[in-house]
């Protein structure tokens, strides 16, 4: 069950102590707080986790502080939208908003390589008015011996760059609760220049207590990757480790799954799971068509397989994009053979911006 306070209560209230002491008091029944700071309102819910079938909704939601409460299913307890359309969804992370309706891009590299290819990358998302991007300083990979990020030591000019071309949110992976901690240290050091959000990659979908520690902070939110040989269930369950660890800012990510179905694609193309992920949970979603696709073919049209991947998740109602791009891809540390060039940047904006057009007019058309 969850219980939604009004928004802006103050915990200091008359109504908010009374509210959460009656709350305290119900037996055999947990009582989470979980709080949503977005641009205008502070919203609070309550979640009440065991034995809550035999709880009275209408006495729970005619407590003083209580706006109105939700009765919820046993999966996605926190995420799920458990059929309330006014529930909140997505949130704001320095000074840009991640929800269901918009739809943000993420180009940039996958494993930083240099600072002259970093800063070539960055100018060029800036110069097009983007906002984010992506930058891999950790990359965990199936042989030992391949390049395994520069780590640590490469934060702090990366971030300076980030700074200096305004660029506000970068999506970086973590493979370990570490890692979270060096990010912070760089952002500190650096003057928190810009923010991070913080990447679980498909092979640590299941890992458990990697989800728990990265849950279990507030500070950044979290792109979580679908695991590529498990159901989406599963997946949507390894989101709710995050959330039920404090952490509802998810965003969940589609990258494909690992079949032989899918070939010559690297990954079995899954983006018509984009409505359905909008549907079950309040989670934005986003696609990952460089790690489905693979490569840099393209069909007799002319357009490259990546853009026309793209175009199906866009099309789909997609609200973020993480997109390869490198300035030299021969010279890429890590996917080179499937990385966009600089001088498509500009056109790849373009196409999505086309397609993100025709999605809104097919929302239109069938409203009401």
């Amino acid at each position: 069950m969850v219980v939604i306070l009004h928004p802006n209560i103050e915990e200091r209230s008359e109504s908010y102590q009374t509210t959460l002491a009656y709350l305290n008091r119900l037996p055999n029944v947990e009582v989470k707080l979980h709080t949503i700071e977005g641009r205008q309102d502070k919203l609070t819910e309550v979640y009440l986790l065991g034995k809550t079938r035999e709880l009275n909704m209408e006495q729970i939601a005619a407590l003083p502080g209580v706006e109105r409460v939700v009765r919820v299913s046993q999966d996605y307890r926190i995420l799920g939208k458990h059929k309330d359309e006014n529930r909140v969804v997505g949130f704001t992370y320095n000074g840009v908003a991640f929800n269901q309706d918009n739809l943000h891009i993420f180009a940039g590299l996958c494993a930083v390589d240099n600072p002259i290819n970093v800063e070539a990358m960055m100018k060029g998302v800036s110069d097009l008015g983007l906002q984010c991007t992506r930058m891999g300083a950790y990359k965990p990979r199936t042989n030992p011996y391949a390049f395994q990020g520069h780590g640590a030591g490469c934060l702090p000019w990366v971030f300076e760059l980030a700074g200096k071309y305004d660029i506000k949110v970068i999506a970086m992976e973590v493979t370990h609760e570490r890692h979270v901690d060096e990010i912070n240290e760089a952002l500190e050091k650096t003057g928190q220049p810009t923010g991070v959000m913080l990447q679980i990659g498909t092979r640590n979908t299941q890992n458990f207590e990697l989800l728990k520690a990265v849950g279990s902070q507030k500070t950044h939110p979290v792109l979580l990757k679908r695991g590529f040989g498990i159901t989406l269930s599963e997946s949507l369950n390894a989101a709710e480790y995050l959330a039920s660890e404090g952490n509802a800012n998810v965003i969940f990510c589609l990258r494909g799954m690992k079949a032989n179905f899918g070939d010559p694609h690297r990954n079995m193309v899954d983006f018509a799971h984009v409505p359905v992920v909008k549907r079950l949970t309040r989670m934005p979603v986003c696609v990952d068509p460089s790690h489905s696709v693979g490569s840099r073919e393209r069909s007799s049209d002319g357009i490259l397989d990546t853009l026309h991947v793209t175009a199906q998740g866009v099309i789909a109602g997609a609200n973020m994009i993480l997109v390869d791009f490198h300035p030299k891809p021969p010279e890429a540390f890590v996917d080179g053979p499937q990385a966009m060039l600089m001088n498509e940047l500009e056109r790849f904006v373009e196409d999505v911006r086309i397609t993100r057009n025709a999605y809104e007019k097919r929302r239109a058309l069938w409203e009401n």
